[in-house]
């Protein structure tokens, strides 16, 4: 038997020059790091103001959930319902959403304006009529406004993964349309497009109020997103929930997404220009402010192995193909499968940087393998996002989760200027990884 630090990585780890696209890695059983930084539905909902959340398990899913909530200080907007066996054999699912929610709602000192009802993967299974719930509940509380959410693992790997139907869900108590107002929404969002980006200033520039349910602190406050005269996604999994808009509410939907080619960059802001009948910024200063940047960067990181997780981007891969175009040694990337729009910066890899390893973050033997790719480099070792300091076992993090609201040159400049920021001074990696949902309480 192979002592664990003798443990090959075949299974975990390929050369990008090998590896196939999207999925690089079989799926099987499966390792969860103790990098908790992303959000997950709990955090998710309680961006809507006034609400309340019912989540509908049996306990042992329960305890995670309720974690969440007492972690992030939320319990008062937490309750839930305990599914028991006795349940799926008496038949009486509907009846126990329906008599615990209005036990619920019958002991909270002040009803809440929405109620967020989770269900799960057992209540699929037996067929439970949801509709019938949710239609005997606005009966009875006609004053709250009730949403389906879903706590199912086997939509995991579904067409609409979990994390898209939840941020569907959380704009669909929105109501029909208000006469719309000079205003753009980004939607989909867990933080909020950062001011400096060229695409808020755009949109200040043409006297457009900014709408994001990050900045909503009353129920009113949501429900005005609904006077928006344009919503834009960034991130990919928010762009069932713009289109769920367009089709309700009429509200048109822009999708200008998280890029680091400056192609694309440009195309999207092109997009945003033409659509507001605006002149486009100069395109070519912002490239040179970019490049700028990344040239200070480089120089400063000289020696530095640099590694990449799909946690701070949904373009780890495009985020690689522009650091090491830049001087930058990107030695690893860690991802269990990318997006369609990765495809291009793929094969750029594979044609400019094929010793590129690729390593899996769910893989059972990541649990495993020793965490000291930080030590192979002298300790020089700089990760962008939260698993790709904990598999590697560096000091040096640029804390981002899902993007942290960079977006466009602006974005690319700020991310220059953290990771500089981040190779000069060591963070206490293990502390920070420990907090649930990066910035769901700031």
């Amino acid at each position: 038997m192979r002592a664990l630090g003798e443990l090959d990585e075949r299974g975990a780890c390929v050369t990008i020059e090998e590896a196939k696209f999207p999925a690089p890695f079989v799926s099987g059983l499966e390792y969860a790091a103790p990098a908790r930084g992303t959000w997950n539905i709990v955090h998710i909902g309680m961006l809507l103001p006034e609400s309340h959340q019912i989540f509908v398990c049996a306990q042992a899913c329960l305890r995670g959930v309720v974690l969440t909530a007492a972690e992030m200080g939320a319990s008062d907007r937490f309750s839930t319902i305990s599914v028991e066996d006795h349940n799926l054999l008496d038949g009486d699912m509907e009846t126990l959403i329906i008599e615990g929610t209005t036990d619920i709602l019958n002991r909270m000192p002040e009803r809440p304006r929405a109620v967020l009802i989770y269900t799960s993967c057992v209540h699929h299974f037996i067929g439970c009529d949801l509709d019938y719930v949710y239609r005997r509940l606005r009966e009875k509380f006609p004053d709250v406004d009730f949403t389906d959410c879903y706590m199912n693992p086997i939509m995991r790997k579904s067409k609409m993964t979990p994390d898209s139907k939840m941020r569907m869900q959380l704009y669909s108590l929105i109501h029909e349309r208000m006469t719309p107002v000079r205003k753009v929404n980004f939607i989909g969002n867990n933080e909020l497009t950062q001011e400096s980006s060229e695409f808020v200033q755009i949109l200040r520039g043409a006297g457009y109020e900014i709408g994001d349910i990050c900045l909503c602190r009353t129920y009113e406050d949501y429900q005005k997103l609904g006077e928006s005269q344009l919503n834009i996604t960034c991130n990919p999994a928010a762009v069932a929930a713009a289109k769920e808009l367009e089709r309700r509410l009429g509200i048109p939907h822009l999708h200008l997404p998280l890029s680091y080619d400056y192609e694309e960059i440009d195309e999207n802001l092109q997009k945003l220009s033409q659509y507001l009948k605006m002149e486009l910024p100069n395109l070519d200063i912002l490239r040179r402010k970019a490049e700028e940047e990344l040239a200070e960067t480089a120089k400063e990181l000289k020696g530095v192995a640099v590694a990449v997780d799909y946690t701070a981007t949904s373009r780890p891969l495009g985020l690689t193909k522009l650091l090491i175009s830049h001087g930058i040694s990107v030695k690893e990337v860690y991802a269990d499968n990318f997006i369609e729009p990765e495809s291009s910066a793929f094969e750029w890899l594979q044609a400019n940087a094929p010793e590129l390893k690729l390593y899996a973050t769910v893989q059972v033997k990541m649990g495993m393998l020793p965490h000291s790719k930080a030590q192979e480099h002298g300790g020089r070792l700089l990760a962008i996002g939260q698993k790709a300091a904990w598999y590697t076992g560096t000091k040096f993090l640029v804390n981002m989760v899902e993007g942290s609201g960079l977006l466009g040159y602006d974005g690319v400049i700020c991310l220059a200027r953290w990771m500089r920021e981040a190779a000069k001074k060591e963070a206490d990696v293990e502390k920070i990884i420990q907090v649930k949902g990066w910035g769901c309480c700031g």
